[in-house]
């Protein structure tokens, strides 16, 4: 096969490790920084330009498109399922879970366990958003922030009414969540592959910290997971309509919680913990499929 990659720097641990793993299995692939790559949209027949030249023949894309340049990034994406290009995630799905509160009314509507969720723009009540989620200690989320950044534990009432008056105060989207003091600033990532949880990892913050990302100090370790996880993680991942992706889970006393669905979860904290070839996987998964499989084929 020849694969295109989606990715602004081919020496990240997850894009060196589909090359490898491409490359291995006997395919090629090329690496494209998305926001290189321009388009003719306009014409009977689709094209990618890159560096002076016209991408073709290409029977797969992966998309690695970080967060800052979703827009563009999915654009180009969809640019390739218009060409008939078979696309690991597509761009609708990706372009779902990117926003954090689509995907969770998403979820929400399919029954999926969330924390108590508020959202609000100018609330004449602040007391009562704060009351909603069930009052403090609540999470307070920028919805554009990724990695951990723009995520705040507003401990007392004060701190809470405080932090949502701040961030409202800059006219930043937010989202204001239950706390899940049980689950121990840990939360278990699941990855999964074409509906099935592949690896999962327990991620565990770093002391006198809630936030478990591994950008901000956390520690990764292996988790055996039950089997409501398992189902609530691959329901998610498909709810949101990818075939590869990193669901987040919370341990409540309710059960499991979703926290996001990643369309680009990173591989150096699975596969370390794991043991497990995740980037073969997602080759082997693209090898079985058919060119040109996607649903959303010249959709808008």
């Amino acid at each position: 096969m020849k694969i295109a990659l989606l990715s602004r720097n081919r020496r990240l641990y997850s894009s060196n490790r589909i090359i490898e793993a491409a490359e291995a299995r006997g395919h090629e692939i090329v690496v494209i920084d998305v926001l290189r790559a321009y388009m003719n949209i306009a014409s009977h027949k689709p094209t990618i330009h890159y560096r002076g030249k016209v991408l073709e023949d290409f029977d797969c894309v992966i998309p690695r498109i970080g967060a800052s340049v979703t827009h563009y990034g999915t654009a180009v994406l969809r640019q390739f399922e218009m060409m008939g290009v078979t696309p690991l995630n597509e761009s609708v799905a990706v372009t779902r879970s990117r926003d954090k509160l689509r995907s969770l009314q998403l979820l929400s509507r399919k029954g999926i366990g969330m924390p108590l969720t508020g959202y609000a723009s100018k609330p004449d009540d602040i007391k009562d958003v704060i009351k909603m989620v069930g009052g403090a200690p609540l999470v307070v989320k920028l919805l554009q922030g990724t990695q951990g950044i723009g995520v705040v534990l507003a401990e007392t009432q004060k701190a809470a009414e405080s932090v949502i008056e701040g961030f409202m105060g800059v006219k930043a989207d937010i989202l204001i969540q239950e706390f899940i003091k049980e689950a121990g600033g840990a939360d278990i990532r699941c990855f999964v592959i074409d509906g099935k949880v592949v690896a999962a990892m327990k991620r565990q913050g770093a002391p006198g910290e809630f936030r478990s990302n591994l950008h901000r100090g956390g520690a990764s370790s292996l988790i055996r997971i039950t089997p409501e996880e398992r189902s609530t993680a691959a329901r998610a991942a498909k709810i949101m309509g990818l075939t590869v992706a990193g669901v987040d889970l919370l341990r409540s006393n309710h059960g499991p919680v979703v926290m996001e669905v990643n369309s680009s979860p990173g591989l150096e904290g699975i596969e370390g913990a794991t043991g497990k070839d995740i980037a073969g996987m997602m080759i082997a998964f693209l090898e079985k499929s058919k060119p040109g499989q996607t649903s959303t084929r010249g959709a808008g």
